[in-house]
């Protein structure tokens, strides 16, 4: 495919790429023949529960995968036109950071304890740009204080320990920020946060978003994806299983597993005091079952969807659904 670098190219276009790790108990699927798009401008949200591909499929973006026990069998994924999976690592290292900003799921272990914020910091400028110390101070102080954080000189000065939890996860955001990347991919960024410090975070995030081509954000909460995304894709045991808008989505969602999560969502269901939750088990990903994933756990379960994978087809203007209906 030729590279095409032009305003109606997609940010970001992933196409049918599956993911392996090996373990001592065999080769486990972590994500299976994934394909989507993330536009320019636009928020895309990855959306399923704990375990189910998100954050494989992700990091499989830069190349952050742990390699081994990790490895990215098959696929393509085009950033701004170019194949990622031709880049050699040292061309890698020019995008991440400065191209490409991630922030992690806990910046406790993402952040050096070693090292004040401050170098922490510097170190992308210095990896990406000849900057002098007084523009890279400069840059830090302005982000820190775009992201909210109160004496931004002290917190420069801090080693991660000394902060709290959402102190440091702003300090994350900045770093991922710092030099405007052209896609930020937010993993889980408020999940080890009160709720409290979670609705300023996602403030925040929705906000600097104007800063990005665009943002791929991973979470579990259906309530996230409404708040934050344009688009949302629904991941199950290393599958994707939904795509829609996410307007769409909410209104009419086509695979039970999708219609299992609103459901689960407290407050949709009117008139019931029950809490819906979606019985079974997610089936083991290194001896997954023939046919759907969600079979098991599917009340409208068919024999074909034991025995043939559906395939993702689109149902609706820009909807997609794998599910044999």
């Amino acid at each position: 495919m030729p590279q095409d670098h032009s305003s109606q190219s997609p940010l970001l276009d992933i196409r049918n790429l599956s993911v392996e790790f090996s373990t001592d108990e065999g080769v486990l699927q972590a994500a299976s023949n994934i394909s989507f798009r993330l536009e320019r401008g636009k928020v895309l949200g990855l959306v399923g529960e704990s375990g189910c591909g998100k954050s494989v499929t992700a990091m499989s973006i830069p190349n952050l995968i742990p390699q081994p026990p990790g490895k990215i069998i098959s696929g393509e994924i085009f950033f701004n036109g170019q194949d990622l999976q031709k880049l050699s690592l040292p061309e890698l290292r020019k995008i991440r950071g400065k191209k490409i900003g991630v922030i992690f799921q806990e910046p406790m272990t993402a952040l050096s304890p070693l090292h004040r914020i401050d170098k922490q910091l510097a170190e992308v400028c210095i990896l990406h740009t000849n900057y002098n110390k007084e523009k890279i101070r400069a840059l830090s102080l302005k982000w820190l204080h775009k992201v909210g954080l109160a004496a931004p000189e002290r917190i420069m000065r801090a080693y991660p320990f000394e902060l709290s939890g959402g102190m440091r996860q702003r300090v994350m955001i900045a770093m991922a920020m710092l030099l405007q990347p052209d896609l930020v991919i937010a993993d889980e960024p408020t999940t080890a946060l009160d709720v409290t410090i979670q609705a300023q975070i996602l403030d925040l995030m929705r906000h600097l978003h104007r800063d990005t081509g665009g943002l791929l954000l991973i979470t579990h909460d259906m309530g996230v994806i409404w708040e934050m995304c344009d688009d949302v894709a629904v991941m199950y045991a290393s599958h994707l299983v939904e795509k829609a808008p996410v307007k769409e989505l909410f209104a009419h969602p086509r695979h039970p597993y999708t219609q299992g999560l609103l459901q689960s969502i407290p407050g949709l269901q009117k008139n019931s005091n029950e809490l819906h939750y979606i019985p079974g088990q997610v089936p083991s990903l290194l001896n997954p079952p023939p046919g759907c994933p969600f079979a098991d756990r599917c009340p409208k379960v068919k024999p074909e969807c034991r025995e043939t994978m559906p395939e993702f087809i689109k149902v609706a203007e820009n909807h997609y659904c794998a599910c044999i209906q």
